[in-house]
Order: C-alpha cells, then sequence, then structure tokens
C-alpha cells in the first residue's frame, strides 16, 4: 500500500498528539490506571474502618474498671508501643473477630494519649 507523501505529515501529527495527550492526561489531567484506582479505593475503605471502629475501642478501654491506671500506664509507654499495649489488653478486638487490629489499636491509642483524664 502506498501513502500519499502529504498524509504523512497529519499522520505523524496525530500519533504526536496521541503521545502527548497521555502524557498530559496521566501527569497533569488526574487520569489513572485501573489498579492505582482499586489499590486507592481500597486504602480509603480501610481507613474508613478504622475511623468508625476505633470510637469503640476507646469506648472499651474507658469503661474498664481500673481505666485510669491503664490510661496512666499507656502515657508511660512510647508511641511505638501504645498500639501494641492496646492490642495485648483486647480493646481493638471488635466483637465477631478473633484477634485484634492493628490500625485500630494504633488509632485508639493516638485517641486516648490526646484525651485529658
Amino acid at each position: 500500500m502506498k501513502i500519499p507523501a502529504e498524509t504523512k505529515p497529519a499522520i505523524w501529527g496525530a500519533v504526536g498528539g496521541a503521545v502527548a495527550l497521555a502524557v498530559l492526561g496521566f501527569t497533569w489531567g488526574g487520569w489513572t490506571t485501573a489498579s492505582t484506582s482499586e489499590r486507592v479505593a481500597k486504602l480509603r475503605a480501610e481507613n474508613a474502618v478504622v475511623a468508625a471502629l476505633s470510637p469503640i475501642c476507646v469506648s472499651n478501654f474507658q469503661k474498664q474498671p481500673n481505666a485510669d491506671a491503664a490510661l496512666a500506664e499507656l502515657k508511660k509507654i512510647s508511641s511505638w508501643g501504645q498500639g501494641d499495649f492496646i492490642a495485648k489488653g483486647g480493646w481493638a478486638t471488635m466483637i465477631g473477630s478473633t484477634s485484634p487490629d492493628s490500625a485500630v489499636a494504633k488509632a485508639c491509642a493516638e485517641t486516648l494519649g490526646m484525651s485529658k483524664t
């Protein structure tokens, strides 16, 4: 097949335009691939679950008989170990679950660490 010489610049212009459109769309246009969208959606869902369950953990912690002593002990622990303290105490283990959720425990410890009690 023989392509006329005057159509070659138009074809190369279309190819260059498509490449430029793709580059601009993915960098500045906000386009994403399906895998990136799925990863972001999963992260947002996990964050929503933690935001919904951490107040339950805080409530469980505050309802225990020795809450003031436990809070004082929690505040003595470094921020790295506070989530483990909450998880080991069982306050981050939700109903129907057999093990504590580490993200919920960490959020719970952060919330308790900010409390004035």
